[in-house]
């Protein structure tokens, strides 16, 4: 799907609402309060129909006065989990377009997106983890030193922290194979999991426990949490130049986030024997010619639905009549969305 129009016509809006089928936040990362239209508040609802290989599944999500958004699968209340389960919804946005230059958390988002798409418990995990570790950082702020307030929740925190490190690690192993086995006019970037003191933990439990808890006097002077895999990074690097990415060109950066996008879809399907749902948002501004037409072509290769956007139809001439096209102008402070 084609989807052009003026900046601010609201062309993200209907990405950000087919990201809603899948867990977590959306592309914008907006809470349900800031995706309630204004003034009139009255609230939102995502309804779809997702088909699997093997049935169809009438999906509702929605949020009443800014509460946190309800899920309904088959007129039944569901779980994010559970979503996760049926819908694979993969993205790249302009606002991504900076992962390999600004900080740590957006590389670690970035990663766990991509592990949600493997595993879709991860997320759950990754939420009891930062939770305890909210009630481990207010012991530490309030200089608690009694070892028998941290016990428990350090224990919580060892038994869902190897289990996020380690859907980590294989989400990564998934995404090179991918990228190995492809013919691609992509760049190839190795990725590399690491933390700010190559601290390595195995998947014992135990060990992390005990890491905690040897890290507990540096911890109680920071007054915050400093192991874990709260802390991971990923290091990536332009593969046939041995470049970091970091170091790369613009261009060459945003190559690389395209091929990883494209690996993750082929490694989905690989697993579950059917494509996810892109979601690229003015992927095509900053490639030339040659290179729309080659996304293009690898998209259209694997059988992914694709909702693409950008300013012009021009931008999609590549795609011929391989896409629908949606025309989206604002009319009286409403988007109005045309088939073309």
């Amino acid at each position: 799907m084609a989807i052009y129009g003026a900046n601010g016509a609201g062309k993200t809006n209907i990405l950000e609402a087919i990201s809603l089928l899948s867990p977590g936040r959306g592309v914008r990362r907006s809470s349900a309060e800031e995706m309630t239209r204004r003034p009139e508040a009255l609230g939102w609802k995502v309804s779809a129909v997702l088909r699997t290989q093997d049935r169809l599944h009438e999906i509702e999500t929605w949020s009443q006065n800014g509460a946190a958004r309800q899920l309904r699968i088959d007129g039944k209340a569901a779980t994010q989990v559970m979503l996760g389960r049926i819908a694979r919804v993969l993205w790249l946005i302009p606002a991504m377009d900076r992962l390999w230059i600004e900080g740590a958390e957006g590389r670690r988002r970035f990663l766990d997106r991509m592990t949600l798409s493997f595993d879709p418990n991860h997320g759950e995990q990754v939420l009891i983890y930062e939770k305890a570790m909210r009630e481990r950082n207010r012991l530490l702020k309030n200089q608690v030193t009694d070892a028998h307030w941290y016990r428990a929740i350090e224990g919580q925190m060892a038994a869902t922290g190897v289990k996020i490190r380690k859907a980590r690690e294989e989400a990564l192993e998934y995404i090179h194979a991918a990228q190995d086995q492809a013919e691609t006019a992509f760049p190839t970037a190795h990725l590399t999991l690491t933390n700010p003191e190559n601290i390595e933990f195995s998947a014992n439990s135990d060990d992390l426990a005990e890491l905690l808890a040897d890290y507990r006097s540096r911890d109680l002077a920071a007054g915050r949490t400093l192991a874990g895999p709260h802390r991971d990074d990923v290091f990536g690097v332009f593969a046939a130049k041995d470049v970091p990415a970091k170091d790369s060109s613009t261009g060459e950066q945003k190559a690389l986030l395209i091929s990883l996008i494209l690996a993750n879809g082929r490694a989905l399907k690989e697993q579950t024997g059917l494509p996810p749902i892109l979601l690229l948002d003015e992927v095509a501004a900053h490639l030339d010619a040659a290179r729309r037409a080659a996304l293009y072509d690898e998209i259209c290769a694997l059988g992914a639905q694709a909702w693409m956007s950008g300013t012009g139809p021009e931008l999609f001439e590549e795609l011929g009549d391989r896409a629908q096209h949606l025309l989206v102008t604002e009319v009286e402070g409403k988007s109005k969305v045309d088939l073309q």
